[in-house]
């Protein structure tokens, strides 16, 4: 007999929704849109550029409001949430990665690791700490103390990789991680941030229009019309 309790869902939507008007015409962007995403699993949300995945994203990051449905983080329903309560679940779970790396421009890469694990209560030195490992392990070693301004794009990059994994989150959205890079960047960047996320044992919601690099994940779900549907 197996006394094993299945692990509860990471992230669990359910009938999200979200529309917008223009014009006087209602545009339906998300039409009931179900999704759940174990520990551990890493998901690519496919779907070309202005398909939603950007939309669905925020919902999930719980980055704006304007939802219909339920979006559940780490069993908790979001949307029974105050602002406060939304930005700490959002602090406590989870990490972003952008197409554009939004970094703070007058801080070194490994002051813009740090900073993120300050503000959720971590002390210095482990922040410090936790910031050389990360940038190590991303080959930075010997660029810590470099602005963005002084940085390639792929480097920027990862140090936006770095910045989302620092205080361990247990999803970790990114938003076309490497449309902005050349292919052979592309390839390395998501490569390290694939093997960091798993090597955490954290989850991952990645949107991409790239079919090359979804099939690198573990699970592969399109965005149509504004619902989901198995790659």
């Amino acid at each position: 007999m197996n006394d094993t309790v299945p692990s509860a869902p990471v992230v669990r939507l359910h009938d999200l929704r979200r529309s917008f008007t223009q014009g006087g015409v209602t545009i339906e962007v998300l039409r009931g849109v179900e999704l759940s995403i174990m520990p551990g699993e890493i998901v690519a949300l496919l779907g070309p550029s202005g398909s939603g995945k950007s939309t669905m994203l925020q919902a999930v990051g719980l980055l704006e409001g304007g939802f219909k449905g339920k979006i559940e983080i780490a069993g908790v329903e979001a949307s029974a949430l105050n602002g406060d309560a939304r930005t700490a679940l959002r602090r406590e779970h989870l990490g972003f990665v952008y197409q554009f790396h939004h970094l703070l421009p007058d801080f070194n890469a490994r002051e813009n690791v740090i900073l993120p694990q300050l503000v959720a209560g971590r002390a210095r030195g482990e922040a410090e700490a936790r910031a050389d490992e990360l940038l190590g392990a991303l080959g930075l070693s010997q660029r810590l103390d470099h602005r963005p301004s002084q940085l390639s794009g792929g480097e920027q990059q990862r140090v936006a990789v770095a910045r989302a994994l620092a205080n361990r989150p247990e999803l970790v959205l990114a938003d076309e991680p490497t449309g902005n890079l050349d292919e052979a960047t592309a390839d390395r960047v998501l490569e390290e941030f694939l093997r960091l996320v798993r090597g955490q044992g954290s989850s991952a919601l990645i949107a991409t229009h790239n079919e090359r690099l979804a099939r690198r994940m573990d699970r592969v779900v399109r965005l149509h019309e504004g619902r989901l549907r198995a790659g």
